[in-house]
């Protein structure tokens, strides 16, 4: 007797034995459809087949903290300015502020979470935002947004920040900085830099992809930016490293230390980007850009953030 595993396509087997014992890996969360083959001596077979959901509320809270990529404490003609390691038992006061409420309009981006301090915390040596499905107020979400203003705030250097995404549809994580003077000139004359955002999706499909982006005011609101695709593992399974190497005539764009995308900021409209940032930690629920979390999103979901380190030029 023989016996073959099929994961998906039944075209080939991904193992073979005489036992009918199969070890497996998957790959990603997601649905997988499972097929054993039993053969007799003549070449015939009978089959099972069972749907496998590994969509589990808890996806990411399985995924080790050395699984991914890891980048050094230090870097040749650079010193480190700032790092958050996240070794405490709470989240710094001296480092983070929490913004609380709606904001206008939805944070401006009709976004449907209501955000708290009571959803992140330092746990395992790792900063844990929680987008939760609980009413408060008119909002039927609640999650965390951080802020580093007032607190952290700098002009050029290199960015590091290693973290994990939250997986569905209509989350939207984002590592990103604004203009410290934003109280003065508002937005977007302040500038915004996003090092990281991403938006959910059901099949994975838009967690491969990061984004990149800028916002400025030239005569009113622009933007520009790019993407990249991930091509193995996705940004909700694995811990990636977003990185921003920023100086007086660039801003370059990483992900797991390989450059997809970068800005020329030499140029006059975009003198935002010669002064102090300071940074946003988020994670949104709904909004222009993701959409609302259908009934396939399963709460609650979390953002992990191993480690923020700035770097600066000796």
């Amino acid at each position: 007797m023989k016996y073959a595993l099929h994961i998906g396509s039944e075209s080939e087997p991904v193992s073979e034995n005489t036992t009918g014992l199969f070890t497996y890996t998957f790959p990603d969360i997601g649905l997988y459809q499972m097929v054993v083959k039993a053969y007799g001596s003549s070449g015939r077979f009978i089959k099972a087949s069972q749907e496998i959901d590994l969509s589990s509320p808890q996806g990411n809270d399985t995924i080790p903290l050395d699984r991914g990529y890891i980048t050094p404490l230090e870097y040749d003609g650079y010193t480190l300015f700032w790092n958050d390691e996240f070794n405490g038992n709470s989240v710094s006061s001296s480092n983070w502020t929490f913004e609380i409420g709606t904001g206008s309009s939805g944070w401006g981006n009709n976004e449907l979470q209501y955000y708290t301090d009571q959803n992140a915390a330092v746990e395992n040596e790792t900063l844990i935002i929680e987008a939760r499905k609980e009413n408060v107020g008119s909002s039927q979400y609640t999650s965390a947004r951080l802020i580093t203003k007032n607190k952290v705030s700098f002009t050029y250097g290199r960015v590091d920040i290693r973290a994990l995404l939250p997986h569905g549809k209509g989350m939207w994580p984002a590592l990103w900085m604004l203009g410290e003077n934003i109280s003065s000139v508002g937005w977007p004359a302040c500038g915004e830099i996003d090092i990281m955002e991403m938006v959910g999706s059901d099949d994975n499909s838009l967690e491969k992809v990061t984004h990149g982006t800028i916002h400025y005011d030239d005569g009113g609101h622009v933007y520009t930016g790019g993407s990249h695709t991930l091509t193995t593992n996705t940004l909700v399974t694995a811990y990636h490293v977003f990185s921003l190497i920023w100086d007086e005539t660039s801003i370059k764009w990483y992900v797991d230390d390989m450059l997809f995308h970068q800005e020329n900021i030499i140029s006059a409209a975009r003198s935002e980007f010669h002064n102090d940032f300071f940074f946003i930690f988020n994670v949104a629920v709904g909004g222009n850009w993701p959409g609302s979390p259908n009934n396939q999103t399963i709460f609650p979901q979390r953002m992990k953030v191993d480690y923020i380190r700035v770097f600066q030029k000796q």
